[in-house]
């Protein structure tokens, strides 16, 4: 049987040569001088299979080919946000063992219910460049915050589809609190507004009490935004949450194209309050932000689809900040 840590075959260091290209966007780690910060959305990052090429009829599809080139691409960040995390846990395994014992992790439990569709959320980090600081909770909103959520009655069905995880991590003298989130889908996308709204304000209220204790607090993952500016992106901004600069016009999806006039997914986000009771709020300094796009450079032999089974629907976001 087939291992992750066995050498890969010569197609396997092809693509990690041919991905190298496109991660060298990243600005590297320097110890002391900056914070890389990234979020994705890997699609059902659940089972795996133990070889190095899944065959027709394998289920699932995603193999050790796969891993190792998540693996270099999480590998990259100091700490990243996961969503679509499964309860099987073997990819995620494989992908750690691949990426060494440098890196630790931190996950929710199972999200049960058909909207919760059986997912996780984690955050992966590099234990040589911050470490945790202590806080890790779910969000659920309290009944008299003014929410959609925020009804007295039947206020435990009205809590989020997937609960926001919230961890605490410390880079040299700065500490964070990062809010990891994927909202509800939907049957129509007027569906997400409440939610929408409802972690806008709950952010808000947060963001205000932890600027007494200096930290930095930062949201990121997959808000299912169709469009820059529509009703979703209103719903997100509405207290003053404010996208990473740089990730405007950074394709979220595979099917996205910065061609077209429009962007036709604005789903992933990083963000965070640039003002809070009348001054910055973030103590880091933002440099830069971007996104991998890895369609068309590894696995070119596959189509979308066997793609975003192998690898992701998404592609990972990005922001550096300076410490």
């Amino acid at each position: 049987m087939a291992e992750i840590t066995d050498p890969p075959p010569q197609v396997v260091l092809d693509d990690l040569s041919a991905l190298s290209t496109v991660l060298a966007q990243i600005p590297p780690k320097t110890d002391g001088d900056n914070l890389l910060i990234g979020t994705w959305n890997i699609r059902a990052f659940g089972n795996l299979t133990k070889t190095w090429a899944s065959q027709p009829g394998d289920s699932p599809r995603r193999d050790f080919h796969a891993c190792v080139l998540i693996a270099e691409v999480l590998s990259r960040f100091d700490i990243v946000a996961i969503q679509e995390v499964k309860a099987n846990l073997r990819a995620l395994r494989h992908t750690l063992k691949r990426m060494g014992p440098d890196y630790g992790f931190v996950m929710t439990d199972v999200t049960y219910g058909q909207p919760g569709n059986g997912e996780r959320l984690a955050y992966i980090f590099d234990t040589r460049r911050v470490k945790l600081s202590g806080l890790a909770c779910e969000l659920v909103v309290p009944e008299d915050i003014d929410t959609p959520f925020s009804s007295p009655a039947n206020a435990f069905q009205r809590q989020f589809v997937r609960t926001p995880y919230a961890v605490g991590f410390q880079a040299g003298d700065q500490t964070l609190v990062l809010v990891t989130l994927h909202i509800i889908y939907g049957a129509a996308s007027q569906d997400r507004i409440a939610e929408l709204t409802g972690i806008a304000k709950w952010l808000r209220q947060w963001a205000e009490q932890e600027d007494d204790y200096g930290h930095n607090l930062i949201a990121m993952g997959d808000f299912n935004i169709d469009r820059h500016g529509d009703p979703l992106w209103q719903a997100f901004t509405s207290t003053g949450l404010t996208p990473a600069p740089g990730l405007l016009k950074v394709p979220r999806t595979l099917s996205s194209s910065l061609d077209a006039p429009d962007l036709k997914s604005f789903f992933d986000q990083i963000a965070w309050f640039e003002t809070v009771k009348g001054k910055p709020y973030l103590s880091l300094k933002y440099r830069q932000a971007g996104g991998v796009n890895f369609q068309g450079v590894v696995l070119k032999d596959l189509n979308r689809t066997e793609l975003s089974w192998r690898i992701s629907d998404h592609y990972p976001l990005w922001v550096e900040f300076g410490l």
